[in-house]
C-alpha cells in the first residue's frame, strides 16, 4: 500500500512524499495515523542538518534524507496473526514511528488509548515521557524544590510533571515572557527570566537556599552553568536538553565537586527497553502512566496544543520552526486532511 510521509530530503527542505506502507507481518499491525506531534528541538536539528545522534561526531557531515515524527496517535486498520490483545478500530499511540498517514509497526510500539483521552492529547505522549524519565532519574521526593531551565515543549511538560510528583516550589526559567506565563498557567509556582542579574539569588531565596532538583532543557552551556549556580548542596541536575555541541566550559571543581552535585544523563534513549525498575522506566510504562494522569485530570495536555496543520503545510511549518524563536509549544499535523 502507498502512503504519504514528511521527509527532510536536504537541509531546510520538507517534502510530503509517497512511500510504501508494507502489509503487517505476524507480530505487526497497521495504523492509520490521525495526529502526529512535532518534537521541536529534535525536528529543528534534523531539518537544518545539525548533529542528530549522540554517537555522531560533532564534525560529522549531515546526511539526508531524514525522517522524524516519533510521537503519534491513530486507529488500527490491520493486525498480524499473532496479535490477539488488540482489535481493528482500536485507538492507539504509535511511538518511534514517523510523520506519515499509514504506518506498519511492531506490537511493541503501540499503546492502547483509554476512552477518556483524545487522539490529539495522546499524540504528544511519547514526547512527554522525556522529562518524566528525567524526573525519575533524579529520584525526586515529595516536597523537594525543583527548577526547570528552558520552557519549550519539554520544559512545560516537566513543569506539569514535577507538580504532579509533589515538588515544591516548581520554578520555571526562560527568557521569553510568553513562555513564563504559560508555565505559570501549567502549574509553576514561580517563573523567572534567567537573563536577570539576580536570577540565581532569586531562585535561592524562593527555594530555601537552592533547589534540590533541576531539569535542564536548554541544551546550552550557559543554561547548565546557571542551573549549577542555583543548586542546593547535594542537588541533582538532569541533563535533558540536547547540547549537540561541547564548546563550553564549566568550573567542575567549584560548581560540581565542591557542593556534591550529581549530573545525570537523561537522554530518553538511556532508558531500559523491556523492564522498568526504580527510577528507570520503559517507554511503554511511562506512556501508560501519562495516559492515566491525563485521564485523571492530573496533567493538562489540551492547553499545550496551540496549532494544528495539514501535512501539506510541512515546508512552511518547519521554516517557522527553524527561524522563529517564539514557535508555538504544541503543534500537531492532522493526517485526516489528506
Amino acid at each position: 500500500m502507498k502512503t504519504r510521509q514528511i521527509v527532510f530530503t536536504k537541509p531546510y527542505t520538507a517534502e510530503l512524499l509517497e512511500v510504501e506502507c508494507p502489509a503487517p507481518q505476524k507480530d505487526e499491525l497497521c495504523v492509520r495515523i490521525e495526529f502526529s506531534a512535532i518534537s521541536s528541538g529534535t525536528e529543528r536539528a534534523n531539518y537544518v542538518g545539525d548533529r542528530n545522534r549522540t554517537t555522531a561526531a560533532e564534525d560529522e557531515e549531515a546526511t539526508f534524507p531524514r525522517t522524524v515524527g516519533y510521537s503519534a496517535a491513530g486507529v488500527i486498520t490491520e493486525l498480524g496473526e499473532e496479535i490477539t490483545d488488540l482489535c481493528v478500530g482500536d485507538r492507539v499511540i504509535v511511538y518511534w514511528g514517523s510523520h506519515q498517514r499509514n504506518i506498519t509497526v511492531k506490537r511493541t510500539n503501540v499503546v492502547k488509548i483509554p476512552d477518556n483521552v483524545s487522539l490529539q492529547e495522546a499524540s504528544m505522549a511519547l514526547i512527554a515521557t522525556f522529562p518524566l524519565g528525567a524526573i525519575r532519574k533524579t529520584r525526586l521526593e515529595i516536597g523537594e524544590s525543583a527548577l526547570v531551565m528552558g520552557l519549550g515543549i519539554l520544559g512545560i511538560f516537566a513543569v506539569q510533571e514535577l507538580r504532579a510528583a509533589g515538588a515544591y516550589p516548581v520554578i520555571a526559567a526562560d527568557p521569553v515572557k510568553e513562555r513564563r506565563e504559560l508555565a505559570l498557567k501549567m502549574g509553576a509556582d514561580f517563573a523567572l527570566d534567567p537573563t536577570a542579574d539576580d536570577f540565581a539569588q532569586t531562585v535561592k531565596q524562593l527555594s530555601d537556599g537552592g533547589v534540590n532538583v533541576c531539569i535542564e532543557v536548554t541544551g546550552l552551556g550557559v543554561g547548565l552553568v546557571q542551573a549549577l549556580d542555583c543548586m542546593k548542596r547535594m542537588g541533582r541536575v538532569a541533563l535533558l536538553g540536547c547540547t549537540r555541541s561541547s564548546h563550553f566550559e564549566i568550573d567542575y571543581y567549584g560548581k560540581v565537586h565542591g557542593p556534591g552535585i550529581s549530573l545525570i544523563g537523561a537522554h530518553t534513549m538511556a532508558r531500559p527497553k523491556t523492564e522498568s525498575s526504580g527510577g528507570l522506566w520503559t517507554d511503554e510504562d511511562d506512556i501508560k502512566t501519562l495516559l492515566r494522569l491525563i485521564g485523571g485530570n492530573r496533567l493538562n495536555f489540551k492547553d499545550m496544543i496551540f496549532e494544528i496543520h495539514a501535512p501539506t503545510e510541512a515546508q512552511t511549518v518547519y521554516d517557522r520552526l527553524a527561524k522563529d524563536k517564539s514557535f508555538p509549544i504544541g503543534v500537531l499535523f492532522d493526517w485526516k486532511t489528506i
